[in-house]
């Protein structure tokens, strides 16, 4: 009974989910909601398994109802329901670390340009070969050797400088990631910790988040040092909300110099599109 009743919440959340809210492309369609094909791509499921999820003759694990719960947008309540009929306990605040399928797709469709994929509590996840050859992202041993946060405010690159507009703008917004991410995730006690490590460190930061600034855009630009010369690139940052990450891609101006030395970096690079990263380095 409980397998079909998740199955049944499954579908109805299905049928009710707008594909536009989700990415794909609406215009007319003979079922209401998004397909199963749909759904299963977006949590990173087949189209049979979700299949026979629905008509009870699968129990899913506690990691495919949080994927499917992400896939769907579902709000707490709806993650709650699922996860009792599935007789599992809803996470209680903890910040998502999987990589999921829209951000790997994103890193294996733009192999070419910088790119980076944070979690909620800017810890990256993934970068791609691109990103590394860069060669700018020093590791240091410490815990939050690869939180941006950290590393901008506490620890920063010698080869990773910009402008005190940019740099502003920068700071910014990581700021203001942190508080929305803390509200979000009041239980995880890492991302607490973090926080309070960077209060207690930076008074930039301290000062920062007792009186945040807001900041329209997100893009800023900044200049890495190389031995065979310097390279000026632009983060633009994309949300993908479904897995609550975000990736950076670092470009350079159109025909300048630095999208040329910026190619000349890259196409010498190789290497794998996704790099999956952590507190032991690249791997």
């Amino acid at each position: 009974m409980e397998r079909q009743e998740f199955g049944v919440a499954v579908r109805q959340l299905r049928e009710a989910t707008d594909p536009a809210d989700v990415g794909l492309p609406g215009g007319r369609r003979r079922v209401r909601g998004l397909r199963r094909e749909e759904l299963g791509e977006l949590a990173g499921l087949s189209a049979d398994y979700v299949r026979r999820l629905e008509q009870g003759r699968s129990h899913p694990s506690a990691a495919v109802v949080r994927a499917l719960a992400r896939a769907l947008r579902a709000g707490r309540a709806e993650y709650e329901q699922l996860s009792a009929l599935a007789g599992y306990a809803a996470a209680d605040g903890q910040v998502p670390h999987e990589l999921g399928p829209g951000a790997t797709r994103l890193l294996e469709r733009f192999p070419g340009t910088p790119m980076i994929v944070t979690d909620a509590g800017l810890d990256l996840v993934a970068v791609n070969s691109a990103f590394t050859a860069l060669e700018h992202w020093t590791l240091t041993g410490h815990r939050w050797e690869w939180n941006i946060a950290y590393r901008t405010f506490c620890d920063p690159f010698e080869a990773f400088r910009q402008s005190p507009a940019d740099a502003a703008d920068h700071e910014s917004v990581l700021v203001g990631s942190l508080k929305s991410s803390v509200l979000r995730y009041p239980a995880d006690t890492s991302l607490a910790a973090l926080v309070d490590e960077l209060r207690t460190r930076s008074r930039r930061f301290d000062t920062s988040w007792r009186s945040p600034r807001a900041v329209g855009v997100y893009e800023s630009a900044a200049t890495i040092s190389r031995p065979e010369g310097a390279v000026t690139v632009v983060g633009n940052m994309i949300a993908l909300p479904g897995d609550d990450l975000a990736a950076v891609m670092l470009t350079a101006a159109p025909g300048s110099a630095d999208a040329a030395r910026l190619a000349e970096l890259v196409g010498a690079a190789g290497g794998p599109a996704v790099v999956r990263v952590g507190r032991s380095g690249p791997g």
